[in-house]
Formats: C-alpha cells, structure tokens, sequence
C-alpha cells in the first residue's frame, strides 16, 4: 500500500468503516477498526500485510453497501 493509498483510506474511508463497524458489526470488527483508527494517528505507522488486506476488504464492502434510506432535512 502506498503512502498515498493510506492517507485515502484513512481520511476518506475509514471514518465510513467506522460509523458502519459500530453500528452493525461483531465485537472484533469494532476492536480492528478502532486499532486502525488509533494506529493511522501516527505518522510512522503502517499496516502489516494482514491489516492491509482485512482494510482493503472492508473498504470495497462500503462501497458496494447498500445505501441506507436517506432522510429529507428541511431548513
């Protein structure tokens, strides 16, 4: 993974993997993306190939998510 490819991910994705880990996902889900979430603060930090594949995967499930029913907000 690049370093590019990282930064994407982590400001772009995962606050997405996230939301979607806390409300719908098994305890271990919760605990991975919160270690990641914690790990990508640090700027040395990259993830084992393990970890790279297991974020790779739960970004293309997002994307491929059903979208959930959307709220109208009016002002």
């Amino acid at each position: 993974m690049t370093d590019h490819e990282l930064d994407e991910i982590m400001t772009l994705h995962w606050p997405y993997v996230m939301r979607r880990a806390m409300a719908e996902g098994d305890e271990w889900l919760k605990s991975f993306a919160r270690s990641i979430a914690r790990h990508g603060k640090r700027a040395s930090w990259r993830p084992s190939f393990k970890q790279e594949q297991i974020m790779r995967r739960l970004v293309a499930e997002l994307r491929h998510a059903p979208d959930g029913e959307l709220e109208v907000i009016e002002s």
